[in-house]
């Protein structure tokens, strides 16, 4: 039996993208990240550090019915118009923030500036929400990091699977 292939969603969130003033650099890494991970994505967006513009797109993705992923890309840093996790708990209906966590903890291998990222994970719905950091390393890296686990995130939370075999 063929193993359904996981839909997903990359929203990269910046002022700059969103207004033409720059190069999204980061979303395509993710894009191509979700396809050599087996994924069809459905949407690719970038939306300004609005917390909440993001919020709406997230809902609207969540809602759509056979989205599993939706993984956002900037805005989890410490400026001011970082809003991409307040955005994202607004549209949580439960945590998961192992993921999060994994990515922080071995990240941190690699540089000190992992500890400022203020990243989560969670789910609404059947759909499972992670924000990755905004640069176009940190996608590669991070998105590498969760692969693994996330396949078995989004067979559990999509109920393609129901077991922890």
């Amino acid at each position: 039996m063929l193993k359904p292939v996981p839909v997903a969603v990359a929203i990269t969130v910046s002022d700059s993208c969103s207004a033409g003033q720059r190069e999204d650099r980061s979303g395509p890494v993710l894009v191509e990240a979700l396809r050599e991970w087996g994924a069809e994505v459905l949407a690719h967006e970038c939306l300004p550090d609005d917390r909440i513009r993001i919020a709406e797109r997230l809902r609207h993705f969540a809602s759509v019915g056979g989205v599993d992923l939706i993984v956002t890309t900037g805005g989890t840093g410490f400026s001011p118009r970082d809003v991409t996790p307040e955005a994202t708990r607004d549209v949580l209906e439960r945590d998961a923030p192992g993921l999060a966590e994994l990515i922080r903890m071995r990240s941190l291998e690699k540089t000190p500036m992992a500890a400022l990222s203020r990243a989560v994970c969670g789910i609404r719905g059947r759909t499972i929400i992670l924000n990755l950091p905004g640069s176009p390393k940190g996608v590669a890296e991070t998105f590498e990091i969760v692969r693994g686990p996330l396949a078995h995130a989004v067979d559990l939370a999509s109920e393609r699977k129901t077991r922890h075999d």
